[in-house]
């Protein structure tokens, strides 16, 4: 059972990782104001969400899954206070860490329409330092993060992410950027269906 309970929590942990790495990659295109694989700017919108969705929904499994085994000898104080677990308590800690931005980056997107924009992307921009803690979190508490196949999957993921950063950092992320924000102000359709999706 609890070889079966460590490799959901493995699997599940694995694809997680790509899917927050998707959902990020996503989330920077959609900064970017332009369609892209053929989606307009709010379909790429909708994609992120519901990619990071899925992704919280393995992490979730992931952590429920290594709650339950005994190897990992969690227990619920060690998925909320990082840094206690008896487990590698380190790299441990900084999936804690990532768990408690993610429960932040969701508690104000739920909550987006009472604490208003500004503070939600304050607290969204988070995830340019939860995406790195997670990918540390994988290769030094994994059993597998030294396994070749992990390696290169975490350098695909590595990546993908500084590709999309270093497109948004570029000069011509922010003649598009500001382009878009001028002609979003003149397009309450467009602004709607934004609000919708994110």
């Amino acid at each position: 059972m609890d070889e079966a309970l460590w490799a959901l929590g493995r699997g599940t942990g694995v694809v997680g990782l790509v899917l927050f790495t998707l959902a990020v990659v996503l989330g920077i295109v959609v900064r970017g104001g332009r369609a892209a694989v053929g989606l307009p700017r709010f379909g790429i919108a909708r994609l992120h969400r519901d990619v990071a969705l899925m992704a919280t929904v393995f992490i979730g499994i992931h952590i429920v899954s290594l709650l339950f085994d005994s190897y990992a000898q969690l227990n619920l104080v060690d998925l909320l206070v990082p840094f206690l677990a008896t487990y590698r308590p380190f790299w441990l800690g900084l999936g804690t860490v990532a768990v408690d931005l993610v429960i932040a980056v969701i508690a104000t997107a739920l909550l987006r329409h009472r604490i208003g924009s500004r503070a939600f992307r304050v607290v969204h921009f988070g995830t340019y330092l939860l995406w790195p803690i997670s990918l540390a979190h994988a290769i030094g508490a994994g059993t597998d993060g030294t396994q070749a196949w992990f390696i290169a999957l975490a350098g695909v993921c590595a990546s993908a992410v500084g590709v999309a950063v270093a497109w948004r950092l570029s000069p011509r992320f922010r003649r598009t950027g500001t382009a878009y924000a001028g002609a979003s102000e003149t397009s309450p359709v467009a602004r709607r269906r934004l609000e919708t999706v994110r």
